[in-house]
This record gives structure tokens, C-alpha cells and sequence, in this order.
């Protein structure tokens, strides 16, 4: 008989017992998982801003996540290869990607149904979109925006209202008017600039605007790097720049800083550092007439009360000011830009653990701006634009971590004490809920201890005890876990629970609804 065939003689080949891979649970970089009452609060801004959007004549449009790739284009900054910074993939014959933000789509839609839409033609939607960018400090790579967008509108009072929707809604949002700013610019006052300075290539072009554009990000002398070779960042990433010499790029960044200064009713001038520069360009002239226009309008809107200075509106209830660093990344702006900005100030975000915390510099929370040419991509109708778009993640960011009133839909719990009494558990259960009260009968195999830490992670606003004592006295005793969750890790038994008279009351069954309520 040969080894390993039948009988009772042992294999050649013994086989090995491969011991299973564990996967990481790691999320993907630029990516975040949320719950609870982050979402909560996540909701709750989605529908302000959107009744708020409705409020001035908005209506709503969905677009898929995915367009052809060809029909968004790529206008996504810092990236020189094809449609790069872009998550796509090639489908049969054609690339798809994951779009990058909703005007882009925006724009197809509207070449689509050109004949049957209204003109000017105002739609918001809210959206999750996607970047293939490098994260950062309250920057993902998936993100929601809210846009509002009023296209075939030539108007620029169109762009004033879009700067007053813009403000509005934060407000109302729950951003406090001396907390941030709405900053306004115009890409022909930009392309002026660079016209005075014979920067004619295309390519250059648009990298000397994107490096303006980082001025909150990386500073003046981050953008000079930009502007002349380029910049290392911490990380040790190295950002090619627009090859400016240094004199030039040092007059531009002068120029287009926060703090330049420009007269135009008197003059045309320009002051960047102690130089100033008289710019005779068409284009930029246009820019700043168009500014003006923009100006004019919001000043004539009572609920401003403005005092006008440079075209800026100091002490005024919402603080508008021109500021020639406001580039916007994107590449399809053609006319005036918005940006709302928080001047200076950090947040401290949980790093992970309990204790330890970062700051981060939010900066823009929502901009946007003119772009007359998108639509005429696919039509050779004229159908100038323009929008806003609200970054909810950052905003999100802001308002979490501010001293507001503690959100609770957590649920009530109705903790279980013998299953033979689940009927009456039920009881309870309908009267909170045909209340609109969140609650729950605990799912779990844990004793009382168990059941009370359950309700402290889920951050419950009461655990209820519906023992045989209570229910044959019509009572029932509700635990307010607001007054500490340590409580509930020295409870051990029943006459535990009973002994902490201070954080627990008996009430009838009748007013427990009531008294719930007192609580949320």
C-alpha cells in the first residue's frame, strides 16, 4: 500500500494551518467618519440653509455623483496632468469621474435643458463631492457643499445678492456677524495685473493666480516662494512655482495682498507696500467698475447701515470689503469673486485622545463668484453665471466646537429588569414615542450596572426603572443621567439605584411624558 492512499498510515503531505490575516480598521486618508450629534448637527444647518435658499426664490436640482469626464472638464488647481485630482475611471469607452464640485455638473444640466428652463434660471442643491487632493487641517477629500447658483443672469445684481445670501445664511446658521467677513474681488482686475506686468503665458498666468490665491493659507512669504520657484511644504512636498523674477513677484504680492489699497473714482491707482502703481489696463479698470457696481447696490440695502470706505464697508452690521488676495482656485471664474473668510481665529479640535488637542486656522468657510463661459462649453447660447457654495464640513467644524446649547436626540431608555414584563415595557415605550419622544427598550444581555452604562455611552437623556414594585403601584422611576454619568459606574444594585434620590425621581404613568420633557 502506498503512504497516503487509504489505510491507516499517515499522508506524505501534512497540511498547514494558515493562520488568517487581520484587516486594519483604518480609514482612508482625507477621509472622516461622523455620528451622533455631529450629524445631528449636520442636518440641522442642511435644512436651515436650505429654507434659507428657498427664501430668496432657489429651487432645489440633484445631479448623479458621477459625469462623463469630458462634460465637467478639469478645473481643479494645483495639478498639471489631465483631469488629475480627480477620482474616475474608465467605463467601457468613455472616463467617468466623481465630480469635484456641483457647478461643474450644473452647467451640463443647463446646456441639457437649455429651452426649458426660466432665465435667469436659480437652483441650490446640496451634495457630497470629491477631490483627489492632498488633506489637510479641515480639508477631505469627500465633502459636502450647498451651492446656490443663478444662471443666465448677465446682472451683477446677481453677484451683490449672491454676497447678501452668502452672509445671511450664515447668520442664520448660527455664526455670529463679527466672526467673519465677506471678502470680494475681481478676476479682470487680476488679469489687469498681470497684463501690467506682460505675464502672457497662460500657463504662468493661472499658476501666479493660484499662488495669490494661498495667501491665508501659507502667507506672504509662502506666495513669494509661489511666485518666483516654488515652495517646500512641512511635509516635504514641493510645489513647483509661476518662475517670476524676484522684483516682479515681490510688486504682485505687494500688489494683491490683503492690505493693498485702490483709489478708483479720482484715479486708477494701486498701492502695494510704499509703491504706487498707476495701472491703465481695460480690463482691470472694467474689474473695478464692476466692483463698483456691486458696491453701489449693497449700500443701498437698508440692512446694512454702511459706512463706506474703499469699498468697504466698516462698521457695518456684516463687514464686506474688497481684497485683492481673493483669487478663487478654480479655473472658470471669469468676473467678480467672494469669499466668506474667519479673519484670524483658531478652533481646538480633539485629536483623538481625550485630553489632546490642535488648533487649526478654518479660514474660508464659502465663496464663489462669476463664470460667464461654462455653459457656453456645450451651447453656442450666451449664458453668463454666477454662484455661491458653503462648505458644510467647515462650517460644521465651527460650530461644533462652540459654546451652543448641547443637541440630545438621543434616546430615553427603558431598562429591563425581567422579560416576562416586555408588554409593559411596551407600554411605556408608545406613550414617549407617540410624544415624539426618541426611546428604546434595551436590546442587550447586561444587568442593571450594563444597562446604565449603555444609556451613559449612547448619552441619554434619562434611563426609566419599570420594575414589579412600580407596576403595581402605577409608578415609575426615571434616572436623569444629565447630573453625571459617573453615577452609573457605582451603581451595582438595586439598592443603588434607589439610594441616589438626586439624580432619580418616582413619577405616575400618567406624567411621565411631562416629566420626560422637563428633561430634553
Amino acid at each position: 500500500m502506498e503512504l497516503g492512499v487509504g489505510g491507516s498510515n499517515p499522508p506524505c503531505c501534512t497540511i498547514k494551518m494558515v493562520k488568517e490575516k487581520k484587516l486594519k480598521p483604518e480609514l482612508a486618508s482625507g477621509f472622516i467618519d461622523r455620528k451622533g450629534n455631529e450629524l445631528i448637527l449636520k442636518d440641522r444647518l442642511i435644512e436651515i440653509i436650505k429654507r434659507n435658499f428657498q427664501l430668496y426664490g432657489f429651487e432645489p436640482l440633484e445631479t448623479p455623483g458621477f459625469e462623463i469626464s469630458e462634460n465637467i472638464g478639469k478645473f481643479l488647481p494645483d495639478e498639471d496632468r489631465p483631469m488629475s485630482g480627480v477620482f474616475g475611471f474608465k467605463d467601457k469607452k468613455e472616463w467617468l469621474s466623481l465630480r469635484y464640485d456641483l457647478t461643474a455638473p450644473l452647467a451640463r444640466y443647463v446646456a441639457n435643458n437649455f429651452e426649458n428652463l426660466s432665465k435667469p434660471f436659480k437652483r441650490y442643491q446640496v451634495g457630497n463631492v470629491w477631490r483627489n487632493e492632498k488633506p489637510g487641517q479641515g480639508r477631505y477629500r469627500e465633502f459636502t457643499q450647498i451651492d446656490a447658483d443663478i444662471v443666465g443672469a448677465k446682472n451683477l445684481n446677481a453677484d451683490a445678492e449672491m454676497c447678501v445670501l452668502l452672509a445671511d445664511t450664515l447668520v442664520k446658521c448660527g455664526l455670529p456677524k463679527d466672526e467673519f467677513m465677506i471678502k470680494i474681488n475681481n478676476r479682470k482686475i487680476c488679469q489687469g495685473i498681470l497684463n501690467y506686468f506682460d505675464i502672457k503665458d497662460p500657463k504662468q498666468s493661472l499658476t501666479v493666480l493660484r499662488s495669490i490665491d494661498k495667501f491665508q493659507s501659507v502667507g506672504k512669504k509662502g506666495v513669494l516662494e509661489l511666485l518666483q520657484k516654488g515652495r517646500l511644504d512641512p511635509s516635504g512636498d514641493f510645489t513647483p512655482g509661476a518662475k517670476l523674477k524676484k522684483d516682479i513677484a515681490k510688486a504682485i504680492a505687494d500688489l494683491m495682498g490683503g492690505d493693498s489699497m485702490v483709489q478708483y473714482k479720482d484715479n486708477y491707482r494701486i498701492s502695494g507696500g510704499d509703491t504706487l502703481y498707476e495701472i491703465d489696463d481695460d480690463l482691470y479698470l472694467e474689474g473695478l467698475k464692476e466692483i463698483e457696481e456691486i458696491f453701489d447696490y449693497l449700500k443701498k440695502m437698508e440692512k446694512f447701515n454702511v459706512m463706506k470706505s474703499i469699498y468697504g464697508f466698516k462698521e457695518s452690521k456684516i463687514n464686506i470689503q474688497l481684497d485683492l488676495s481673493v483669487v478663487r482656485g478654480l479655473e472658470y471664474y471669469t468676473g467678480p469673486v467672494m469669499e466668506a473668510e474667519i479673519p484670524s481665529t483658531t478652533f481646538w479640535k480633539a485629536s483623538g485622545e481625550p485630553k489632546a488637542f490642535k488648533r487649526i486656522k478654518i479660514g474660508s468657510i464659502g465663496g464663489g463668484g462669476r463664470y460667464d463661459n461654462l455653459v457656453s462649453r456645450f451651447t453656442n447660447q450666451s449664458c453668463p453665471a454666477t454662484g455661491i457654495s458653503i462648505g458644510l464640513d467647515r462650517l460644521l467644524l465651527i460650530l461644533k466646537d462652540k459654546d451652543k446649547e448641547v443637541i440630545n436626540n438621543n434616546p430615553v431608555v427603558i431598562c429591563v429588569f425581567d422579560n416576562k414584563n416586555i408588554s409593559k415595557y411596551n407600554e411605556l415605550l408608545q406613550k414617549l414615542r407617540s410624544a415624539n419622544i426618541n426611546s428604546e427598550i434595551y436590546s442587550g444581555d447586561g444587568n442593571l450596572k450594563s444597562q446604565l452604562k449603555y444609556a451613559d455611552k449612547r448619552n441619554s437623556p434619562a434611563a426609566i426603572l419599570y420594575g414589579d414594585d412600580e407596576i403595581k403601584s402605577g409608578v415609575v422611576t426615571i434616572k436623569n443621567l444629565k447630573k453625571g454619568k459617573e453615577a452609573s459606574q457605582k451603581i451595582k444594585t438595586r439598592d443603588d439605584w434607589k439610594s441616589g434620590e438626586s439624580a432619580q425621581i418616582k413619577v405616575k404613568i400618567e406624567n411621565l411624558v411631562d416629566e420626560i420633557k422637563k428633561l430634553l
